[in-house]
């Protein structure tokens, strides 16, 4: 038997390491970017290979054997993780991000200096994706999609949940306002995009609206913020999203009250991707950013 068909799968050992560590399968999933089935899988093929049981099965508490193996794994990695020395320079780490517009002006690029200046050795591609029609560069390794989250082509996890309020800018809600209810909308100048639909406004209201059919429609939030800020109206924006515009002052609530968006934001990726060093790096950085 040949040196290499002895040694596990770098994942089936990192996995190994990360849930005795964590005894938890899901906050392993998380830690490592994958899904919960991917962790017991890796556990699973590593005992096949190694021919013994690591885990006892109730608390994730090691066996004796586990605990033996532990101590040879971690001590692996570290080595691993010292190479190369500082002597020696790494080549660059290349990542071709996919990102929705308004996502990567008010969220990613505020925030990407971070992780630039904690990674210098990863090289940065991004490119703007389309929410609506869901175009994403085929080539992009990660990619951050709006929606549902039901996506079956891909794994994905949920970077961030938002909610939503309408906005105007001072001018046009001096001329228009002011606004008591969410039936004083009744008439005025609605903005539309079906990324964020009316109706869930008109509905944690209880409103029987219809969705407007008539006035302006854009299929990118950041373009309605600019709209809005112009004067053209109410759009409805999601707190996150919007917030350079209300900071900035260009737009301002008409209510106090917000409520949940139907959709939230999704880190994806294909199958094996997170088995980039570079790839995981930033997933893991991007959800802590954003928690």
């Amino acid at each position: 038997m040949s040196v290499a068909s002895r040694i596990p799968p770098i994942q089936c050992l990192l996995t190994f390491e990360a849930l005795a560590r964590l005894r938890s399968v899901t906050q392993a999933a998380e830690e490592l970017c994958v899904t919960p089935s991917a962790v017991s899988h890796r556990v699973k093929q590593l005992e096949q290979i190694m021919g013994t049981k690591l885990f006892g099965r109730a608390d994730f508490s090691l066996t004796t054997e586990g605990i033996e193996y532990l101590a040879h794994v971690r001590e692996g990695l570290a080595s691993l993780q010292r190479f190369p020395s500082a002597n020696h320079t790494p080549g660059r780490r290349k990542l071709r991000l996919a990102v929705t517009p308004t996502f990567a002006r008010s969220i990613l690029m505020p925030r990407l200096k971070t992780f630039l200046d904690a990674y210098p050795e990863i090289d940065i591609t991004l490119q703007v994706s389309i929410p609506l029609l869901d175009v994403v560069a085929e080539d992009a390794d990660l990619t951050v999609r709006f929606g549902s989250g039901r996506y079956s082509d891909v794994e994905h996890i949920c970077l961030a949940k938002d909610d939503v309020t309408p906005l105007a800018s001072p001018a046009w809600l001096r001329e228009n306002g002011p606004f008591a209810s969410a039936e004083d909308l009744h008439g005025v100048a609605l903005l539309r995009s079906p990324l964020e639909p009316w109706r869930t406004w008109f509905a944690a209201h209880d409103l029987d609206w219809p969705e407007p059919l008539d006035g302006s429609s854009f299929n990118d939030i950041g373009l309605m913020c600019d709209a809005a800020a112009q004067g053209l109206g109410v759009a409805l924006i999601r707190s996150k999203l919007g917030a350079p515009w209300i900071e900035s002052g260009q737009l301002v609530r008409l209510f106090e009250r917000s409520v949940p968006s139907p959709h939230a934001h999704y880190l994806c990726w294909r199958t094996g991707t997170m088995e980039r060093w570079e790839c995981a790096s930033f997933a893991d950085w991007l959800k802590k950013a954003l928690a």
